[in-house]
């Protein structure tokens, strides 16, 4: 009987080891918790709570103390008693959880999908040696804190520094971690090495999407730990390494790197790993060939992505022996041209997703007696296909088929439109949709499809068959040539997403011109959450259902022609983009949108709101872009303690705002990166917190009243790129200490129509580093604000005009200190200054001669020396600036001869006028002949636009100069820059 009592003992202590995953947690009904266990779960159960809209009933729910604890649901018990593993995941709990750490024969611990906002390192995983399975996952909006004041509640462990090395410290019988989703971004490559060193027996390591910019080297002895199965480090995109060379008996079986920053070759080791089922490689800088996948080297393998790398050469033919393959992604690579052979997939019987994106494509016939694999996702974005491929006939499977960006023209056949479809893009292709199908549309061969995309396909109406769509969720028309109404058959309860941008429709309503009405068919979508009909000639009023729709978060109506005042929001809770900009609103805002507490992103630019400035939002949590340029807001900007917590781009420029700026408004908004306030009324002094907005790339104060002398504090700011002080009351001189850490980023500075004075030292030069540098790499142009929602524009004077660049190109260099009260020689050490393309110093008191050093400003396109006191000859080293495209040399006391080569045969006359002694071709007057002094045009406050008459006839002589002079510049004018310029060349020529 002892023996039988201990092989039943055995039976169930075998049998208490379950999954880590809820769906694998069983009860042990029979065994009875010793009553420490039971008194510790209850202790948790005390300290969790459920978030305000939890209303499904919840494990803990279930936890009766009238009960033994091991029946309770999510807990697992030993045949002792002894609680071994509690699955709490996706409770949607809160709180506190330390109890759990009383719990010290616990095995498997599973808080998944929770919300522990809190720091982990308060707790002691180190009292639970026997932990195997721990999984974190999504929850915990927290930061590995480098805080000591977490010690005191873990007394085992000497927390002076708590990190991720103490977190794993005592865990080394740790077989599975997962820490999906949880932030820990104060960390570098030390959590790698902490981890390969300190959990010997790991085989699972799950850290993907982390939303935390996991960093460092991750080293490549991890892929080789002896027990190590899985790994999952995905969408951490400052995580590098390389690859190492993997030996024939590796272990791994899942590798999924995807979103990284891995880089250079796929070792041909790869192949050897004979357990290898998934690999995910997409989204790295891996370069190199594909290294030859065979089925003896690596047998099981069903999912291969490689896509959006760098990898080249041409596609190697072992791939298509894989058998076991279901999933093959290559596209985005640099693959040379590929003739694909149809019959090379006919191995490939379990293939069901392929994308050969972005590879140029030439797909051949196959033997029509062996079936292809029948696949249900295919991908061929940007392959040059011009014709739909007829393969596509015999796919019966089909649901996903993208054909997006090729040069497919004609008819859609009938052939594509296959009943498993659902999900269907082709997007710029020159197809015609046919008005009629051989399908009639109740019967159920015709698709039923969720999501339809036809973006750029040069459609003009709304295609017919959509009146049977009744499931689609998503439709993209944009960017076509549909006019008119909008159907009211278009607004499909159904509807989730809905893009009709960039077309010419003129209202939302087919029948009615009221759109304000609540019986409008777009109020029926209670769905919605996208909706985009910008850049559209939509009128009337805003519908004001649209801010009764609680499903919605994303609103774009901009560049419209949209009346009357902005509807009530209060109803959209979830919205988090709003874009009315560019319409003919009026009024005030609506106090509705401080209900918005998801709003991300307000946009009202360019209307005719007349309001105070709305410092109720400033209590929305995440409003991060509110623009309010070019509108009628007024009064002064006040200022509430910890407003806009979290605001990035501040524009409320072109308004009528007045007062003095509030100290205090700069010390809550310490995040901004730009900041416009121009063209209003403002006084008085800039305000010194703005020291604090460490983040700041752009400030742009222009054309108010400010008097104050040059902000030197601002000199440190680190990200500093643009700063425009134009048209103000500055005034005094300007003196940099020139140690090396002045404007390290700045590379626009525009101090015109002040009251500056004195010399322009060398210092000053000195310190425009980011003048310095001509950067090589014009093929790949950045813009101020890439990786943000928001980019930024400026307003230059640039060859003579004032020109909107829609978004600044960080090639571009501007110095402008013009019609100030500079005076002093010209310093040689502006040569250094070599990227600069606008230089402009009209409107001073500079003398002595014009310095040879001009001419090493090779990138330079305008130059305006015009309105000075300057003397002497053309320095014959401007000839060499063949990217010239404006000279403005004016009104000086220049002489001698005007230079005839290179870019100098272009100028005309007014580029030289009212210097007596200047003589020779464009002038008229020979070089032995003296001319009549002319007075200079009077200052104004804006020296540029007063002289813009003068620059019309300058600009006519740019020649050949012109297409050169613009190389660089074109690639940021926004749209009514380059229709002025193709219109100013066709001119041009003409006048030849």
């Amino acid at each position: 009987m002892e023996n039988l009592g201990i092989l039943i003992a055995l039976f169930f202590l075998f049998s208490s080891s379950t999954s880590l995953h809820p769906s694998s947690h069983t009860n042990n009904l029979q065994n009875h918790c010793l009553h420490d266990q039971r008194s510790a779960l209850l202790q948790l159960q005390h300290h969790l709570y459920y978030a305000p809209n939890f209303t499904f009933s919840s494990k803990l729910d279930l936890w009766d103390p009238n009960t033994h604890c091991c029946s309770w649901k999510g807990v697992t018990c030993d045949a002792l008693g002894h609680v071994i593993g509690i699955d709490l995941s996706y409770q949607n709990l809160s709180g506190s959880f330390h109890s759990i750490f009383n719990v010290h024969h616990l095995q498997r611990l599973n808080l998944a999908g929770n919300n522990f906002n809190t720091t982990l390192f308060q707790y002691g995983f180190g009292k639970l040696p026997n932990l195997t399975h721990l999984n974190l996952s999504a929850s915990y909006d927290c930061y590995w804190r480098n805080d000591q004041s977490f010690a005191s509640f873990d007394p085992t462990l000497k927390l002076e520094k708590p990190n991720f090395k103490t977190f794993i410290k005592n865990m080394r019988s740790l077989r599975e971690l997962y820490l999906d989703g949880v932030n820990i971004s104060s960390q570098s490559s030390e959590w790698c090495e902490t981890t390969s060193l300190s959990l010997p027996k790991l085989s699972v390591l799950s850290m993907s999407g982390c939303d935390c910019n996991l960093s460092g080297h991750f080293p490549a002895e991890f892929f080789l730990l002896p027990k190590m199965q899985r790994i999952d480090i995905s969408d951490n995109s400052r995580l590098m390494s390389q690859l190492p060379e993997f030996p024939i008996n590796n272990t791994l079986e899942v590798l999924s790197l995807q979103y990284t920053n891995f880089s250079g070759s796929i070792p041909a080791s790869i192949t050897n790993l004979s357990n290898l089922v998934e690999l995910y490689l997409s989204d790295n800088n891996f370069n190199g060939s594909i290294p030859p996948f065979h089925r003896s080297g690596v047998p099981n393998l069903a999912s291969l992505d490689l896509s959006w790398n760098h990898l080249s050469g041409s596609i190697p033919s072992s791939l298509f022996t894989l058998s076991t393959l279901q999933t093959l992604s290559l596209g985005y690579n640099s693959f040379s041209d590929c003739q694909l052979k149809l019959d090379m997939f006919l191995q490939l019987s379990n293939l069901t997703r392929l994308d050969l994106s972005n590879i140029s494509l030439l797909i051949g016939s196959h033997n029509k007696s062996r079936t292809l694999p029948q696949l249900e996702s295919l991908y061929l974005r940007s392959c040059n296909l011009t014709e739909f491929p007829e393969f596509i006939k015999s796919q019966n499977k089909l649901t996903d088929p993208d054909l997006s960006n090729n040069r497919i023209h004609g008819l859609v056949l009938n052939w594509l439109w296959k009943s498993t479809l659902e999900i269907l893009d082709l997007s710029s292709n020159a197809i015609d949709i046919p008005n009629q199908f051989p399908f009639d549309d109740a019967n159920s061969s015709f698709p039923m499809l969720i999501s339809l995309r036809l973006r750029s396909c040069n459609i003009s109406t709304f295609p017919a068959f959509l009146k049977s769509q009744e499931s689609l969720e998503e439709l993209d028309l944009s960017n076509n040539q549909i006019s008119g109404a909008v159907p009211n058959w278009v607004w499909k309860k159904s509807l989730q997403y809905l893009d009709l941008s960039n077309n010419s429709l003129t209202s939302l309503d087919q029948f009615s011109s009221n759109q304000d009405s609540l019986q409008i068919p777009i109020c029926n979508l209670s769905q919605l959450q996208t909706f985009d009909a910008s850049f559209n000639k939509l009128s009337g009023s805003i519908p004001s259902c649209l801010g009764n729709i609680s499903s919605l978060e994303y609103l774009d109506l901009q560049q419209n022609n949209f009346s009357g005042s902005i509807p009530d929001f209060g109803g959209a809770t979830q919205l988090s983009t709003l874009q009315l900009n560019d319409n003919k609103l009026e009024g005030k805002l609506p106090r509705s949108l401080a209900n918005c507490t998801m709003l991300y992103v307000l946009n009202l630019e360019n209307n005719t709101l007349h309001d105070t400035f709305p410092l109720w939002l400033g209590k929305l949590p995440g409003l991060t872009v509110l623009i309010l340029q070019a509108n009628r807001f007024y009064g002064p900007i006040k200022h509430l303690e910890n407003n806009f917590p979290v605001l990035d781009v501040l524009d409320i420029a072109s308004n009528n705002f007045s007062g003095q700026l509030s100290i205090k408004f700069f010390h809550a908004t310490h995040q901004l990166r730009s900041l416009k306030i121009g063209g209003n009324k403002l006084e008085g002094k800039l305000p010194r917190s703005l020291a604090n907005c460490q983040k700041l790339e752009v400030l742009d104060v222009r054309k108010n009243m400010i008097h104050d002398t040059f902000p030197n504090w601002l000199v440190k700011l680190p990200s500093l790129m643009v700063l425009i002080l134009r048209s103000n009351k500055f005034y005094g001189s300007i003196h940099f200490s020139g140690d090396g850490n002045v404007f390290p980023m700045l590379h626009i500075l525009d101090l015109a129509s002040n009251n500056f004075s004195g010399e322009v030292s060398v210092e000053f030069f000195q310190s425009l580093r980011a003048m310095m540098v001509i950067d090589g790499n014009k093929s790949k142009p950045s813009y101020v604000g890439d990786n943000s929602y928001y980019q930024d524009s400026v307003t230059i004077v640039n060859k003579g005009f004032e020109i909107n660049y829609q978004k600044i190109l960080t090639l571009l260099t501007c110095l402008d200190l013009s019609n100030n009260n500079f005076h002093g020689r010209i310093l040689e050490e502006i040569q250094d200054l070599k990227s600069l393309h606008v230089l402009n110093l009209s409107y001073n008191s500079f003398f002595d001669s014009i310095p040879s050093a001009l001419g090493s400003l090779t990138e330079l396109e305008s130059l305006d020396l015009s309105c000075n006191k300057l003397f002497g000859k053309i320095p014959p080293q401007l000839t060499s600036l063949t990217f010239l495209a404006a000279l403005n040399l004016s009104y000086n006391q220049l002489e001698g001869s005007i230079p005839q080569s290179n870019q100098f045969g272009t100028f005309l006359n007014d580029s030289y006028i009212a210097n007596p002694r200047f003589c020779g071709v464009p002038l008229t007057k020979k070089c032995n002949e003296v001319g009549s002094q002319m007075l200079p045009p009077k200052e104004g406050e804006d020296s540029w636009i007063d002289g813009l008459s003068v620059w019309k006839v300058v600009l006519m002589g740019f020649g050949c100069g012109l297409v050169i002079g613009f190389s660089i510049g074109y690639t940021v004018l926004n749209e009514f820059g380059n229709k002025w310029i193709a219109s100013f060349i066709r001119k041009w020529k003409r006048s030849r």
